[in-house]
């Protein structure tokens, strides 16, 4: 199951389980579609997977499987996977 993560690991943005602004890669490292497209250019900094549209869960759901709490933010910022 998916944590849904609560914040961008560069911005430290919120990002909510209802918005449709979350990028993901495989390993749920998480990013705003902000910093995901002008400064990763959709490739996780962390591990060099693709960057993709985080699904949201649905409401009633969120009762039984609440999204995660715990932030997780590089203090220093993102820089580009190097390939």
């Amino acid at each position: 199951m998916l944590q849904l993560r609560p914040n961008c690991e560069c911005c430290d943005r919120d990002l909510p389980n209802e918005t449709t602004d979350a990028r993901i890669c495989t390993f749920e490292c998480t990013f705003c579609s902000d910093c995901a497209e002008t400064r990763l250019h959709n490739t996780c900094p962390n591990c060099g997977g693709e960057l993709v549209r985080r699904p949201r869960r649905p409401a009633a759901a969120l009762t039984r499987h609440p999204a995660s709490t715990e932030r997780v933010l590089k203090p220093e910022g993102c820089a580009p996977a190097v390939a």
